[in-house]
C-alpha cells in the first residue's frame, strides 16, 4: 500500500516507519519536525518527507495514497496545559481538516492515532472501547472532539479507524522520557532513585511503540468491515499496571537502584484500566511481543550504550515540552508554534 504517516519523525513514528517499510509498504511522511534534533540514537530515514505543519496540508499532498496513518499532534498533558488552544487547532482542527481533505482526495483508509487517556477516572474496573469517555486534559478532551467529528465523515468511500494507544514506552530514535516507563528507568539509570510524583496508587494501561506499530500495520490491512469507522484500544490486557508495580519492575532491573516517592503524595486524577480483548479478537494479524519487564531491560541497555545522564533526560532533547519551549523563546516559532523562517 502506499501511505503517508504525519508526525513520521516523532516517537512512535521514527519506528513505525520502517517496520512499515519492511512489510512492503510505500511510505511518505509528512512531519514538521519541531523534534528533529532530538535523537537518542542516529538513523538514517530512506523515504522520502513532505516537511510541512499538518495545519498546511493541502488536498494534493493527499492525492494517490491508500491510507493516511495520522499520528502528528502535540502529545501531552503539560503541553495542553501551556497553551491549550495550540492543543485544540493541532490535534483537533487540524486533525478533522486532515480527514476532510484525505476524503476529499480519495484515500480509503484514514487509521488516527487517538488515546485511552480519554477515559481518565475510570478506576479500578476494565473499560472497553464502548465505556463512558470521561477526559480531563485539553489533550485528552482534543482527542475525543477529533473521534466525534471525524467519525462523521465515514460513508463506503471513506473508513476512519480509531485507535487508542495506551501509553506508549520503548526505545525509538525520538525517545520521550515523559512517558511513565520511559521516566523511571531514566531516573533509576541516572540518580539510583526509582522516582514516583503520585502515591503509585493510578492505574496505566502501557503499551510498547513496536506493539503499537503492530496494531497499525494489522488495521491497515484488515478487512473494511472489520474496522469501519470504529474504536480500538491498543495494548495488551496483561499490561494495565498500578504505578508503584512499575517502579517495582524497574528497581528489579536497574541494579542498586530504590523507590523514593517525591512528596507530592496524592493520587493521580488520571486512573484507568483497559481492556484491550477487542483488538485481538478484530485484528488476529496483531501479535503483541513485549511486557514491561522487557522493556525495562530494553530501555535500561540503551541508556547505558549512550550514557545517558540527568540532565540530558531532563533536558529539551527528550521532554518535548522544553525543545517546543526553546523553540519559542529562541525565536524560531512564532506564537502559533510555526516555524518563523518557513522551515
Amino acid at each position: 500500500m502506499r501511505v503517508l504517516v504525519t508526525g513520521n519523525n516523532g516517537y512512535i513514528g521514527s519506528v513505525m516507519v520502517p517496520a512499515l517499510q519492511s512489510l512492503g509498504h510505500d511510505v511518505v511522511g509528512l512531519d514538521t519536525y519541531f523534534f528533529e534534533s532530538c535523537s537518542l540514537q542516529e538513523d538514517r530515514p530512506n523515504y522520502p518527507a513532505l516537511r510541512k505543519d499538518i495545519r498546511d496540508v493541502a488536498r494534493q499532498d493527499l492525492e494517490g495514497f491508500d491510507a493516511v496513518i495520522h499520528l502528528a499532534a502535540l502529545c501531552n498533558d503539560p503541553l495542553g496545559d501551556l497553551n491549550s488552544t495550540w492543543t485544540y487547532d493541532i490535534n483537533h482542527a487540524a486533525s478533522y481538516r486532515l480527514a476532510q481533505l484525505a476524503k476529499d482526495a480519495g484515500v480509503p483508509r484514514f487509521l488516527y492515532s487517538s488515546s485511552c487517556s480519554m477515559y481518565g477516572t475510570a478506576g479500578d474496573e476494565f473499560v472497553t472501547e464502548e465505556a463512558p469517555l470521561r477526559p480531563l486534559t485539553p489533550y485528552a478532551i482534543s482527542k475525543v472532539r477529533t473521534e466525534e467529528d471525524i467519525s462523521k465523515l465515514a460513508d463506503k468511500n471513506f473508513s476512519p479507524v480509531f485507535m487508542r494507544n495506551a501509553t506508549a514506552y520503548g526505545v525509538s530514535p525520538r525517545l520521550r522520557a515523559d512517558v511513565v516507563l520511559n521516566n523511571l528507568v531514566c531516573w533509576a539509570y541516572t540518580t539510583g532513585k526509582v522516582r514516583i510524583l503520585s502515591d503509585g496508587t493510578p492505574w496505566r494501561p502501557i503499551v510498547h511503540v513496536a506493539d503499537i506499530t503492530a496494531a497499525f500495520a494489522a488495521a491497515l490491512i484488515a478487512d473494511r468491515d472489520a474496522i469501519h469507522n470504529q474504536a480500538f484500544n491498543v495494548g495488551v490486557n496483561s499490561e494495565n499496571y498500578q504505578v508503584r508495580d512499575l517502579a517495582r519492575i524497574v528497581q528489579e532491573t536497574v541494579p542498586g537502584c530504590e523507590v523514593e516517592y517525591a512528596g507530592q503524595g496524592g493520587p493521580d486524577a488520571r486512573d484507568y484500566r483497559v481492556d484491550f480483548s477487542k483488538l485481538t479478537q478484530m485484528l488476529p494479524g496483531f501479535t503483541p511481543k513485549w511486557n514491561a519487564r522487557l522493556g525495562a531491560a530494553e530501555l535500561y541497555a540503551a541508556y547505558e550504550k549512550a550514557k545517558l545522564r540527568v540532565e540530558d533526560f531532563q533536558g529539551r532533547k527528550f521532554v518535548r515540552l522544553f525543545q517546543l519551549k526553546h523553540l519559542l523563546e529562541d525565536g524560531q516559532l512564532d506564537q502559533t508554534l510555526r516555524w518563523r523562517n518557513g522551515n
